[in-house]
């Protein structure tokens, strides 16, 4: 089975202010080890600064609008804590399609049921208790009409080896 997205909106269909929605999506949705924590944080660009919160999505990974640098979902790169490079493997759901070269397909870039494809990016990553992350899972959400999606579902991390 591929890896599918499934579409909601915002409670009383109306979008929210900023990326509030997508936080709470990913807080319904988390999911920790028992004795781990969650950490979820509204994604910005860390060449462009925080005001730089909108992303285009496309072969599993979320590139910054204003300088087309990846937020580093798939190599490890989303969350300075981790401190060690990462693959993702699938933990139950399939993972979005990954990158096999230059160019992408139709199919591999995301879209809200409006047809927009630039989304406010929310990423939860679930810690066990000795600290090392364990899973990764992201959120998007549609800044023109608040649809909401889990786009990575709590994806296994496991350290990248040279």
């Amino acid at each position: 089975m591929g890896h599918t997205i499934a579409w909601t909106h915002e409670v009383g269909g109306e979008p929210s202010p900023g990326a509030g929605g997508v936080l709470r999506l990913l807080r319904d949705t988390a999911r920790a080890e028992a004795d781990g924590r969650v950490e979820i944080l509204a994604a910005a660009c860390g060449m462009c600064g925080p005001e730089e919160v909108e992303f285009e999505v496309a072969k599993g990974e979320c590139f910054c609008v204003g300088c087309c640098i990846p937020l580093g979902i798939v190599d490890g790169y989303a969350h300075p804590a981790a401190f060690y490079p990462w693959r993702l493997e699938p933990s139950g759901a399939p993972l979005p399609p990954a990158s096999s070269g230059p160019g992408f397909e139709p199919s591999d870039v995301p879209r809200c049921p409006a047809g927009h494809d630039v989304f406010h990016v929310a990423v939860a990553l679930a810690f066990a208790a000795d600290g090392v992350l364990r899973g990764i899972s992201v959120a998007l959400r549609c800044p023109e009409d608040g649809a909401l999606c889990l786009y990575v579902d709590n994806a296994r991390v496991v350290p990248r080896t040279a």
